[in-house]
């Protein structure tokens, strides 16, 4: 009898420990993509490698809310759909914006001509104060059909914003569409602009969600599209012209972000834009480029624009490799220290520094866990397609897109930049929360961020040369996981 006894208490122990080992044992997908050859592959099996390294996920400390993440559309990008076939086309658009793609959620599109249109253009090319003939016709073959077909595959919807690289060249002082500025007494003549593109583009069934009040408003070097404004004069258009007519027209709800430029400048423009109460009220926040540099986020930039108005969106509006000519269905150059942006030759000496040669993922995925983990709450790629040379673009300013085409074949390429970004929009949705995060590899780039539904997206990027393995631990459980060298990981805890 106390030999059965004894048999019977070891076997509820031992039953005991299985089910607290399985309790203890954290759930986990995780998807990964690889130099070596994943993309956003589901990996079951991690090879044990000898590490004391722990990623430590805290959901209880939480940080800002996202917006969304996505890209641009462009005339270039819409153009060069039309000239793919029917398949081909539907192809992207569901990459980009089916639930099973990269599930695009935060869109930017441009207001009049750009440097990645067909050529330069206004909605009002002639002087006309009251704006009597303005139409968007320039964008009925090619921009607004791909917006519209992207919205019927898209089942949450996205939110489109829309930035002028320039007013009209008869509101600015030199005549020109690039350079110089709006002349004041056109002030209310561009704000009501604004409130006639929102007016067109309803009509056409695309809701626009919000503005940039300017692209590069620091100039660039006066090679495209451009109007110059300061910080002052950029909040004086805002509070006295544009927020007023957007109000007095019932889009009051539109969104208005500052800036829209390089990071590095960044404090002197949250400094005019939140100076008051007065000057605060019709901004809704603050847009950003990554231009400055291809590896520093300017960390101390974006703390201190949160810091200003910790309660006003941080929106990363625009990035792409550029200054390159894509390289055609090779993966491997992406993930090599092999790119140069346009700082390696043109930046004045004292900046060459942060200008050195990169490899692409690196920059993309480096640049939006330090975004995440630095108060920015939506990151929008630049164009979404581009051709084997670059373009087209008017300038001949050639860059990289996450997909590269070749319309005369009607080949497609989807670069290791395309899955880089579905690691980040496809899991981390809008009103996603970013947590806490501590770990004790300082060599694994690490975010973290809690949907609305409870489950959690962790993204690790490994930038070195070698395997390495980490234990995640996540409210008393965990997982031993290994990420592949040059590899990016998405761990779903659901």
């Amino acid at each position: 009898m106390k030999l059965l006894r004894f048999s019977i208490c070891c076997l509820i122990i031992t039953a005991m420990s299985c089910n607290d080992q399985k309790q203890n044992e954290l759930i986990a997908d995780v998807y990964e993509t690889s130099a070596s050859g994943n993309q956003l592959t589901l990996v079951t099996e991690f090879e044990k490698l000898d590490s004391s390294t722990v990623i430590k996920i805290n959901p209880d400390k939480k940080f800002q809310t996202i917006t969304g993440f996505g890209g641009s559309f462009t005339e270039s990008s819409a153009y060069l759909l039309n000239k793919l076939s029917k398949k081909n086309r539907d192809t992207i658009l569901q990459a980009y914006f089916s639930e099973e793609g990269a599930n695009y959620s935060l869109c930017r599109t441009h207001m009049n001509s750009c440097d990645f249109s067909l050529g330069q253009y206004s909605y009002t090319p002639s002087e006309d104060r009251e704006l009597k003939d303005f139409s968007v016709k320039e964008d009925m073959d090619d921009l607004i059909p791909m917006i519209k077909e992207a919205s019927a595959i898209s089942k949450d919807g996205f939110k489109l914003f829309s930035s002028p690289w320039t007013a009209p060249p008869w509101m600015k002082d030199n005549k020109e569409w690039v350079g110089g500025k709006l002349l004041p007494e056109y002030y209310d003549t561009w704000a009501l602009f604004f409130s006639k593109y929102v007016d067109a583009y309803k009509d056409e069934g695309i809701d626009i969600w919000g503005f940039t009040v300017e692209n590069e408003p620091l100039g660039n070097d006066n090679n495209w599209e451009s109007m110059h404004y300061t910080p002052d004069e950029m909040t004086d258009f805002v509070v006295n012209h544009l927020g007023p007519q957007l109000e007095a027209d019932g889009k009051g709800n539109l969104k208005i972000l500052g800036y829209d430029q390089n990071r590095e400048h960044l404090s002197e423009w949250v400094d005019s834009q939140f100076k008051n109460e007065k000057t605060s009220k019709y901004f809704d926040g603050t847009a950003i480029h990554w231009y400055a540099s291809t590896y520093e986020i300017f960390a101390d930039e974006l703390q201190n624009a949160h810091n200003k108005a910790p309660d006003k969106l941080l929106i990363q509006s625009e990035a792409c490799v550029d200054s390159e000519v894509p390289v055609w269905k090779d993966d491997a150059w992406y993930w090599k220290k092999e790119a140069t942006d346009w700082g390696f030759t043109w930046a004045p000496e004292k900046d060459k520094y942060l200008h050195p040669k990169y490899a692409p993922v690196n920059r993309y995925a480096r640049d939006i866990i330090g975004c995440l983990n630095n108060w920015v709450d939506g990151w929008v790629d630049w164009n979404m397609v581009l051709d084997t040379k670059g373009g087209p673009n008017w300038f001949k300013n050639w860059c990289i897109a996450p997909v590269i085409v070749n319309p005369d074949t009607d080949e497609v390429y989807f670069t290791p930049l395309y899955y880089t970004m579905v690691h980040f929009s496809k899991f981390i949705r809008p009103g996603a929360e970013v947590i806490g995060v501590d770990k004790t590899d300082n060599d694994l780039l690490v975010s973290a961020s809690k949907n609305t539904d409870g489950s959690i997206a962790i993204v690790v990027f490994n930038e070195s040369l070698d395997k390495k393995s980490f234990v995640l631990n996540v409210d008393n459980t965990s997982k031993a996981i290994t990420i592949n060298a040059q590899a990016i990981q998405t761990i779903m805890i659901n």
